[in-house]
């Protein structure tokens, strides 16, 4: 009865560049903060603790005639079967009519959109002259971080990569980033050094953005390393507990989040809000108001900012939609019959 698209993996690896996706993460956190947006209650379920559990992530675009969902799981035992651990499905629905748009892996739409938010609050938020930064984690999330940085900071010239749980596995990533880059995402680094860092201590006190993408569930950066005017862009914290930075760092920032209500309960800024360093009132807003002209970002040079973003399901919808549009565009995709 309904026609619709299944993109796999590769397909949208294919359809969907870095620069549009910014664009389009950029264009859900402005109709967010214009309130054309609605962020449906997450949905979090453990099969079995540590070893398998899913959460639904939902919403609402008004603007762009579009809801759905994302469901993803993580099965700890499914390297032994040859499985990734961590599947995740995207599903596209037409908000005039219910009916459904597309269905489509969601493992490269949610590495390109979160790198994309975690880059968009870097250039919001820090400062214009910044030219280190750190990434704090070595996984498969922190390429897509490192991708999204060097398309919107053209002056970046120290890239450094601290991974608490291997050195060995930092030195690799920071080694194979430019041959990464060039074959992934056509982006030429020549310009920048890439570095694997062991002292977490100084390469935050020597650098200017620090995006943080860990599983952590306790602070890995404390408050008296970090320099005055740092960007953190706290990507990690998405579920109750888990906390990448000192809490203390909020006391005196100027704090913004990518959806507050999400933020206080999984996200980074959690914690400090229970601890009382961290008041409600006292978050600066959420970053599509800086966008809108609604707020100002940074206020001084000296100033020690803070994104927290948890990631919502639209970000997931609207990278889908243009990954649909340009799928169909290039008649790639399988159509099927519901």
């Amino acid at each position: 009865m309904f026609q619709l698209k299944v993109l796999s993996r590769e397909v949208t690896e294919q359809v969907l560049q870095m620069p549009e996706v910014i664009s389009t993460v950029e264009e859900v956190y402005r109709l967010k903060a214009q309130g054309d947006t609605t962020v449906f209650p997450l949905v979090f379920h453990e099969f079995e603790p540590g070893v398998a559990d899913m959460d639904i992530k939902s919403g609402w675009l008004k603007g762009s005639d579009i809801f759905g969902l994302k469901v993803v799981s993580w099965f700890g035992e499914n390297t032994k079967k040859e499985l990734p651990a961590l599947i995740g499905t995207i599903l596209v629905m037409d908000a005039k009519t219910g009916a459904p748009q597309g269905i489509l892996d969601g493992s490269h739409i949610t590495g390109i959109r979160t790198g994309a938010a975690g880059a968009i609050g870097a250039k919001l938020l820090a400062r214009p002259d910044a030219k280190n930064l750190l990434v704090v984690g070595a996984g498969h999330v922190a390429t897509f971080q490192i991708a999204a940085m060097l398309t919107l900071f053209t002056e970046l010239e120290n890239i450094r990569v601290y991974d608490g749980l291997s050195q060995e596995n930092a030195e690799r990533f920071a080694a194979s980033m430019p041959q990464v880059l060039r074959d992934s995402f056509h982006i030429d680094s020549g310009q920048v050094a890439f570095q694997a860092v062991k002292d977490l201590a100084a390469d935050t006190a020597n650098s200017d953005i620090i995006i943080t993408v860990t599983p952590s569930h306790e602070p890995i950066i404390m408050k008296e390393w970090v320099k005055p005017g740092t960007h953190f862009s706290c990507i990690g914290s998405d579920m109750s507990g888990k906390e990448e930075i000192d809490p203390q760092i909020f006391a005196d920032a100027r704090v913004f989040t990518d959806d507050t209500p999400q933020c206080i309960n999984v996200g980074e800024i959690e914690l400090p809000i229970k601890q009382g360093i961290l008041r409600k009132e006292d978050i600066a807003g959420e970053i599509g108001e800086i966008l809108t002209g609604q707020t100002a970002g940074r206020q001084n040079d000296e100033q020690i900012t803070v994104f927290d973003a948890t990631g919502t399901a639209l970000l997931d919808l609207l990278t889908a939609k243009l990954a649909l549009k340009k799928a169909s565009e290039l008649d790639l995709g399988e159509t099927v019959n519901l």
